[in-house]
């Protein structure tokens, strides 16, 4: 009795991370375009054979096999995408700005990728050319300049830099910086300490520079040793805890804090708590950007209102605008006017 010799094994596809097309069409036997019929039901895929229909939708099951993005979307202008590029991910400042761009963009029917670079400039240059060829169709920056070169629209928030295809959003410091100023100085406050932010943070110099230009103007221009600024990089409590703790090694002369931002605020008034100060009975305490914790700690935080929410949402809608109307143009420079948000931390100076 003749046996029927075995079939011959199927031919196995080279191991890769993902199966493409041609992979499927080499498998097969048959053309990339047969493939590409089949699995996009094109109206052409009706005139091949049934069974090669099977065989190719059998194969893609097998191999797990997912069509390019991009493929997919020929026959499309934009990937409907854009690059969002951060220092970091942290609560309060960055959650509250992403809130305002996530929910615009959602409305526009927009995806968007994010990269951190952690201050390092190097990682801002490469992420830009790796969000363009991943085909994001503008960046968005946030706390960072665009020391960089593309042809994509930019827009940043907190960046300062100017440069033609950029258009940054950014809080009107010196309205912030008379707010805080003058509010302090009506409540009778003359001796004023002041912390500076961080040297890698963007509107550290800009602030600070409002900052010293309004208390002169008011006659409480601050002594070095009512001076500090933030030495730690980050977003948590722990930034001012430190300066607090220098500021009143070196004098308790003062009975007003202006704080670089809010969780700053935070850290020196524990520091404060702990130096048997009380806030704001010996020492009121201003914050700067209205985070979401800021009215719920004990006491209630005072603080310049920098609107976060409101500021993403704009930077999201400007630049869905300059990728939808590159030729037009657009301002390279928007500020937003701020708030003075009066709570528990700040109260007439002691007599």
């Amino acid at each position: 009795m003749r046996t029927k010799p075995p079939s011959p094994p199927d031919p196995v596809l080279p191991p890769k991370k993902r199966t493409s097309l041609k992979d499927l069409a080499t498998y097969l036997g048959v053309s990339q375009t047969t493939v590409s019929f089949v699995l996009n039901d094109a109206p052409l895929a009706k005139n091949l054979t049934e069974e090669t229909r099977r065989r190719v939708h059998e194969a893609a099951r097998k191999f797990n096999y997912r069509p390019s993005y991009f493929a997919l979307n020929l026959h499309k202008t934009g990937s409907d995408s854009v690059g969002v590029i951060v220092p970091e991910h942290s609560e309060g400042y960055f959650t509250v700005v992403m809130d305002g761009v996530e929910r615009y963009l959602l409305q526009k029917h927009f995806l968007y990728f994010t990269a951190c670079h952690y201050g390092k400039q190097k990682l801002v240059k490469e992420y830009s050319e790796l969000l363009m060829n991943r085909g994001a169709e503008g960046l968005l920056l946030l706390n960072t300049n665009a020391d960089f070169d593309t042809p994509l629209p930019v827009v940043t928030i907190s960046g300062h830099k100017e440069k033609e295809g950029v258009t940054n959003v950014f809080i009107d410091h010196r309205a912030a910086a008379r707010l805080a100023i003058r509010h302090l100085y009506d409540l009778g406050h003359r001796k004023i300490a002041f912390m500076k932010g961080h040297r890698s943070v963007m509107d550290t110099d800009f602030r600070w520079e409002a900052m010293m230009q309004v208390a002169r103007e008011f006659g409480v221009e601050p002594t070095p040793e009512r001076t500090v600024q933030l030495v730690v990089g980050g977003w948590t409590p722990q930034i001012g805890y430190e300066p607090t703790q220098r500021l009143l090694s070196a004098t308790r002369d003062f009975t007003a804090l202006i704080c670089f931002n809010d969780t700053a605020a935070i850290g020196a008034m524990r520091v404060l708590h702990e130096s048997g100060m009380r806030v704001p009975n010996d020492v009121s305490v201003i914050g700067f950007d209205d985070i979401v914790s800021a009215e719920f700690h004990v006491p209630s935080l005072t603080t310049i209102r920098q609107p976060l929410k409101h500021m993403g949402k704009l930077a999201a809608s400007i630049l869905l605008d300059r990728i939808a109307n590159p030729a037009a143009q657009y301002a390279s420079s928007i500020p937003v006017k701020p708030a003075l948000i009066v709570r528990e931390s700040t109260a007439p100076v002691a007599r």
